[in-house]
Order: C-alpha cells, then structure tokens, then sequence
C-alpha cells in the first residue's frame, strides 16, 4: 500500500496508443446525451446491445471459433505498475501488470467509455479518469460507482517470454459485463399483496440495491417504486442534455427487469409506512406488507414563493418531461436560470446554443462559489459570458410576470427586469421525506433519515439511502453528512443491499462527482464542507487547474480540469486512509500525486 506513493521511477510508457483528441470528446458526447451510455463504438459504428446479449453466456468460451488469441507485448515491456492498451484484432483490451503478473480487461470504463490506459492503477485496482469507478485487475469486478456493470476479464499466458492473450471476439466487443445474478423463484402472484424486499425510489440507490441483492444470489420477490412513470434512468445527465429521451437515459432496458424478476411499480406514491406491521400503504390504496424495506426516495426540488409563482413555464427539473419542454420553449426565445449552482449551471450552458438569450440570477456573488471558492467559480463563469450567458449575482426574484397566463417577465429584488419566455430554477432540494413524519422512522430537523455505516435507520430491517440520508463519512472523522451525489447514492445502495443479507458491510467511499459545460468537464473528489483555504495549481485563466480544497493542514478535497487523472489519483489516496496535508500541494511540485504527469 506504502509503495503506490513513494516517488515512481521516471518509467515512460514505450507505446502510448491512446488517441487523446478523439478519446477527448467522447465522454462530453456521452454526458450531453448524444450517444446513450450503452451506446458503444464496436468498428467505428455505434451499436445498442440488448439485454439479451449481455445476459451471462453460459461458459465465456464456449467455442475455439469464438476466441482471438495473440502474443501483445514482451515480458520486459511493462513495468510493475504499468498499464497499456494492446490490439487484439476485434478490439482492444488493458494489458496491467502488476507485482510482477500481468492481467488483462476491458479497456473502457462501462459507465461513459473512459479508457482506462488514462485512469490509475493502485491497490489491485484501477481508477477510471474521469468519474472514479474502480474495477479490480484479477477479476474485473466494479468495486466502486458510478456505474453498473464490470469489466471482462481476458486470459493470460506467458511463453517464452512472450505475453499472450485470449478473449472471446464477443466479449472484446462488448467492453462491459453484467454480474451473473439470481432470478427470482417467486415470482408475484398477480399483484400478491407482500414482498420480500420493497424498495421506494428507483434512482441510482434503489436500482443498485436491486441489483446487488440478485447478485448475492437472493431470489425472493423485489419490488421497486418509483414515482416517476419511467423505469431507473441517469437522473444527471436530464440538467446535461435536456434533449434526451427516456429510452436514451434508462439505465437497464426493460428485459432486464424482466429476466431478473425485479418488479418496477410506477407512479407509485407511498404515503405511510407501518413499521410495527412491516406495511407501506399507497396512494391508491394498495397496501403491501414486506420482510425488508430500503428507503431512497431522493430529494424534492426547492420552488420559488415569489408574487407570481404559479406562472406557466416555469420549472424545475425532475424528469424527461420537464428537460424536453424546456428545451422546446427556450428555442430562439430568452430563457432565465435561477440557481448557479450545478443544475442551474450545467442548463444554462446546454441553453446557449438554443435560446436567443440566457440570464443567470443567483444570491451568491460567484457561481459555485459555496461549492468550488471564489477564484474557481470566477474562472468558469467568464467561460459562460464569453458564450453569451448574463449573469444578475446578489440578488434574487421578486416577481415572475405573466401575459396571458405565460412567463413573460422575471422581476429582480434589484428592481432589474429580464425578458423570459421560460425560467429554470434550480436553487437546492430538500429531501423528499414527508410521507414518513409519523412513522417512527427517527429524521432529523431538517428532514434527512440518519443512518449507520450500514445505511441502518433507527428501526430494525429499515435501511435507507441515497440523497435523503445522512451517514457518517468514514475519512472526516464519521462526521454526519449529506453528500447527494449519484456515484454515493450507488455506493449506499450496494452497503444497504448486503446488510439485508446480513454481510455487515460498511460505506467507506470516497465521495466522487462531476459537471461538464461546454465540452468541458469538471471533476471533483473528497468534502470540501467548511474549506478554509484553496491551493490553486495549473492555470485557471485556460482551465487547466488543480485546486486543493484544505481545512487546517489536510486537503479534503479536490476540483480539477484538463488535468486528468489527478482527481483520481487524489480519490485513491483519501481511499488508501492516507491523508494528504496542506504542504504537500503548496510546494507546486506534484511528482508525488500524478506519477509521470499527464
């Protein structure tokens, strides 16, 4: 472990076959919706597998005609450490080696198809570059999110010094692997009024849970509720690419559900739990009695209470629908975004190209400015002016007018008024934990269920998870937090899920996200809650930075751009339980963090 952070040896890398500028756009056209995650380029033509195709094969090589096998590399060629992308002919596959043995995966991170040659190697594990999956090297296992399938694992073998490779032609072509899972054994009778699990919510918490359930090898019934009408989708990407359809966004295709016997009941509102009889009771009426109930049902959109509140075409974004009815309204006409926070920002800046003008009104002096300081949020809201984007800072909405019935006007505490067609607001959320007030389910003052390090509420087979938690975080001293970011809420689903098993797991990951803007991305890692100082490295005017988020003489957290894959690197050290003090990123020389500099 000790070893991963001495200085390396200045070792550099014999081939480098990775094409930066054409690997560059791929994530942003991912994450602005234009190829959906499961989209894969396969020969340079996009293909959408289906989830026939990505049910386990009953042996990976089931055939010698199915198999491509090849020498890649010399013994020599790589050092403890290294890792290279090698062609196999249908595809290209990580060639790792490490103390001394060599192992061969996928070379795309299934989640946005980051390649992995860019991501860090460390503990038995690599990092995916741009949003923090890890896989481990011997088995191709996700251990950590975002994400949801693993990587396959390719066979290795060593002739005269020589490194060979076999893989399936199908599998190369794949470049993810679904976990072998249980199906259910019990499937439903009709609409049989009680579950083994119940899962309320069906973002990434509630689906992650499901699915790690089935791949401990439970096989009772499961069933997810959701409020939306659609099956689990990439919630984040909606304030991306508010384009995108739901079928472009859904996280499984229907036949998975199907297949696994994960049962998806939607727009299914729970309006009271009965801990003392392990019974929900919804809406509708329809009451169902469980064994063990996962409670993730996301956060609620905080609205304006302003004069003129009830205005058309104002919004806040929760769904498919609202992004697309956005998008359909702010056409060549003046769109405001209320909010410079990540959803205000991210909508703001996918406008720009649509809408004839793009106001941003926020309280705060900076955008991001709680989040990233002052001198980051500075730096990217020039990248906004320089595309257009008016910003109104310190001040807030008074009035939203309307002309028959329609936005018309939005009306400043600055006496200022905008021009609006549609407005956008996105100023926080708060946890959409009403229905459980007399539950006896213990929340606290400001409506977040507290849990253990086992997503435990204070009732027995009660776990919760997700945005409307708060747990302790392990590396700040199991301070308790509410951290609602998409790759935590996969992390918290998957802990919940195995102690219902009772496997006494605990959340230990390090928090993880990102935005992207004009085709740029952002990354940041760690805490940053109550900063006192921020270290700045690289040049902000170009946005190639690394900003060092500090509290006393420990870095808690991390933000960068164009500097890959040191927020990944930074993320493995806090996972390693190293701490990373103040000095050590004042001094400017950061040999110790990115290896051999990217």
């Amino acid at each position: 472990m000790g070893g991963c952070f001495s200085k390396p040896k200045p070792v550099e890398l014999k081939i480098e076959v990775v094409l930066p500028e054409k690997e560059r756009g791929k994530e942003e056209l991912s994450a602005s919706g234009k190829g959906s995650p499961r989209a894969y380029q396969g020969n340079g033509t996009a293909c959408h597998f289906h989830s026939e195709e990505r049910l386990p094969a009953p042996h990976p090589y089931s055939g010698a005609q199915d198999c491509v096998e090849a020498a890649v590399c010399h013994v020599k060629d790589l050092e403890n450490g290294q890792m290279r992308e090698v062609e196999l002919g249908w595809g290209k596959v990580l060639l790792v080696k490490d103390n001394g043995e060599f192992h061969a995966l996928g070379h795309k991170c299934p989640h946005y198809g980051a390649p992995l040659v860019k991501g860090v190697l460390s503990r038995g594990r690599v990092r995916c570059p741009w949003h923090g999956a890890c896989f481990n090297i011997s088995t191709g296992d996700l251990e950590d999110f975002p994400g949801l399938d693993s990587l396959h694992k390719f066979q290795v073998k060593i002739e005269k010094e020589k490194v060979y490779i076999r893989a399936s032609k199908q599998a190369l072509q794949l470049q993810r692997r679904t976990k072998v899972m249980a199906k259910c054994i019990s499937p439903s009778a009709g609409h049989s009024g009680s579950t083994n699990v119940l899962i309320v919510g069906a973002g990434a918490a509630g689906l992650v849970c499901a699915e790690t359930l089935r791949q401990e090898g439970f096989s009772d019934r499961i069933v997810l509720c959701t409020l939306d009408r659609h099956l689990p989708y990439d919630r984040p990407k909606l304030s991306k690419s508010l384009d995108a359809q739901p079928e472009q966004l859904a996280l499984r295709p229907k036949e998975f559900f199907r297949a696994y016997g994960i049962e998806v009941l939607t727009e299914a509102q729970v309006v009271t739990v009965d801990v003392r009889n392990k019974k929900v009771v919804f809406k509708d009426g329809f009451k169902l009695e469980y064994s063990k109930l996962l409670l993730a049902p996301g956060s609620s959109p905080k609205t304006l209470s302003c004069k003129g509140k009830e205005v058309e075409n104002v919004f806040t974004i929760r769904t498919p629908e609202d992004a697309n009815r956005v998008v359909r309204l702010a056409r060549g006409r003046n769109a405001v975004v209320v909010g410079a926070g990540f959803l205000g920002m991210e909508v703001a800046a996918y406008l720009t190209e649509k809408a004839h003008s793009v106001s941003v009104v926020e309280l705060e002096e900076t955008p991001f400015r709680r989040f990233l300081g002052e001198r980051v949020g500075r730096a990217l809201m020039k990248v906004f002016e320089n595309n257009r984007v008016k910003f109104y800072m310190q001040t807030e909405v008074s009035e939203l007018r309307a002309q028959e019935g329609k936005l018309k006007e939005v009306v400043l505490k600055s006496s200022k008024v905008v021009r609006a067609d549609v407005c956008v607001v996105g100023i926080g959320a708060v946890p959409a934990t009403g229905f459980l007030r007399q539950s006896g389910i213990g929340l606290d003052s400001r409506g977040f269920i507290p849990v253990n390090k086992m997503m435990q509420t204070n009732i027995p087979g009660v776990f919760a998870a997700g945005d409307a938690v708060t747990f302790p975080l392990a590396w700040r001293n199991n301070r308790k937090v509410n951290i609602p970011h998409w790759q935590m809420a996969h992390a918290q689903g998957r802990v919940a899920a195995q102690n219902m098993l009772a496997q006494e797991a605990e959340i230990n990951t390090v928090p993880y996200l990102w935005t992207a803007m004009f085709g740029k991305s952002l990354r940041y890692a760690g805490y940053g809650e109550g900063f006192d100082d921020v270290i700045i490295q690289g040049d902000l005017e170009e946005l190639k930075f690394v900003a060092f988020y500090t509290k006393g003489d420990e870095v808690i957290a991390v933000a960068s751009m164009n500097y890959d894959p040191i927020v990944s690197k930074v993320a493995e050290v806090l996972a390693s339980g190293r701490a990373i003090r103040k000095r050590e990123v004042e001094t400017g020389d950061m040999s110790w963090l990115t290896g051999k500099g990217s």
